[in-house]
């Protein structure tokens, strides 16, 4: 009994009380020994490695000097992030640790993430910045010239803030104009992509698109102003086609659209100054520059005056003028009238002298007419001679030609017999009994059946 039971040992392993596992079983408990640890964490690192793949799920490394740390965002926490993931940002993500049992790993799912410190922040928006102008968006030959005098602006702000209310009250003093308010959210999560939407909506209008647009927003912290370092707003406010201002923060404040703007304005109320000119001082410079020309009009006018008379002193009177012209005209007409007579004179005796040697048409006429009778008379007896012997030959040629026509033998009673096909039958055996025959005769023709 002994044997078998150490066969069987031998057979079996050794006895033991450890409880066997499954891997899954394994994977599940460690996933729930991890999640139950650390169900929410702070998690500081630099982004070593960045993918984005079709699903739109991101997937990050994160590393410090001692190790590195797997994380994954997914697509719905992805677009809802305050700053957009780039490799070499040093960044503090919230999340949950969870596991992959796939890989036999751990990982983040992040929830949040954030710049770790302002130095962080500001080296990813000078790398933004630089190479924004490396693709030439904040060049001086982009920027286009404000209209001197717009019928409308058009202004992206914040609908209830003080900043729209100073931007009307400076226009209703300055030039009164049709403003259109586009209202975006100028800071959070929001503002970014509201502000691209205002700028592109109103280059979007057809009859209705403003002659200017002003971004605008009032002072606050560097954190309150990042949604105008966007690179999206940005790059809306570079391909706007209306001209833009730039009115972000106080003066000392610059955001990375004062780069991409048109023109920057140091305050929303310098935007209004900048966007229309000072009625008041507009209606009285043109009131000055219409004084102007009139008093330069009324000094051209005395000026070409003066010369005027000038002009009528030196000259004489024009009647006197023409009557030199006319003598002159009178006398050349009475010499070229001698001269036409002299050369005229001659051509007449000339003519006359002609005239007489020549004699009546109606004279010669009649002795061409009398030498064509004569030539025709001549020509009618040479005729004749020719004509009348051919014409007795032709006489006799006839009688022969009658004499030897069928015809007079079919008047001596004799007939004409054609078979069915046409031909005439000269011989009886070519008939055949009930043949029909065609008979012709001097005066008529007949058919005939040989029986």
């Amino acid at each position: 009994m002994s044997d078998l039971f150490n066969q069987a040992q031998r057979e079996s392993g050794p006895v033991t009380n450890i409880p066997e596992f499954t891997i899954s079983d394994i994977s599940m408990a460690v996933k729930r020994t991890i999640e139950g640890a650390f169900t929410l964490v702070r998690v500081r690192g630099e982004i070593s490695k960045f993918s984005l793949p079709k699903s739109g799920h991101a997937y990050i490394t994160l590393k410090d000097e001692n190790a590195i740390l797997e994380a994954v965002c997914w697509k719905g926490n992805l677009s809802r992030l305050q700053i957009r993931p780039e490799e070499g940002l040093e960044v503090i993500c919230t999340g949950r640790l969870t596991t992959y049992p796939l890989r036999s790993g751990y990982q983040l799912v992040i929830d949040q993430m954030e710049l770790a410190g302002q130095g962080a922040l500001l080296k990813m928006l000078e790398q933004r910045k630089a190479k924004l102008t490396e693709e030439g968006l904040f060049d001086q030959s982009r920027k286009k010239k404000l209209p001197y005098l717009p019928t409308s602006i058009g202004v992206v702000t914040s609908p209830t803030g003080a900043v729209i209310r100073d931007i009307l009250h400076r226009l209703s003093d300055r030039f009164p104009v049709h403003v259109m308010v586009w209202p975006v959210a100028v800071q959070g999560e929001r503002a970014a992509a509201e502000v691209i939407r205002g700028i592109k909506g109103f280059n979007d209008m057809d009859d209705d698109a403003p002659d200017l647009i002003i971004v605008a927003r009032g002072g606050g912290s560097f954190e309150d102003l990042l949604p105008f370092w966007d690179e999206g707003v940005v790059r809306a406010a570079a391909a706007s086609r209306i001209p833009l201002i730039s009115a972000v923060g106080h003066e000392t404040d610059v955001t990375l659209i004062d780069f991409a703007a048109d023109v920057r304005a140091p305050t929303p109320t310098a935007a209004a100054e900048m966007a229309v000119p000072v009625r008041s001082e507009l209606l009285s410079y043109v009131g000055d520059q219409g004084q102007k020309l009139t008093r330069a009009l009324s000094a051209r006018i005395t000026q070409a005056g003066l010369k005027l008379d000038a002009f009528r002193r030196t000259f004489a009177r024009p009647e006197r003028l023409v009557e030199t012209h006319q003598q002159r005209l009178d006398t050349m007409n009475m010499r070229l009238a001698r001269l036409f007579e002299r050369l005229t004179g001659g051509y007449e005796v000339r003519l006359n002298r002609t005239a007489g040697k020549l004699r009546a048409p109606t004279h010669v006429i009649d002795q061409k007419r009398q030498a064509l009778h004569n030539i025709a008379t001549r020509l009618e007896r040479a005729g004749g001679r020719i004509t009348e012997p051919k014409q007795q030959k032709l006489s006799e040629l006839q009688r022969v030609l009658a004499s030897l026509s069928y015809h007079n033998v079919l008047e001596r009673g004799y007939a004409i017999v054609k078979g069915v096909d046409g031909k005439i039958i000269a011989d009886a055996a070519q008939l055949s009994p009930g043949d029909t025959v065609d008979m012709i005769f001097a005066k008529g023709n007949a058919k005939a059946r040989i029986s």
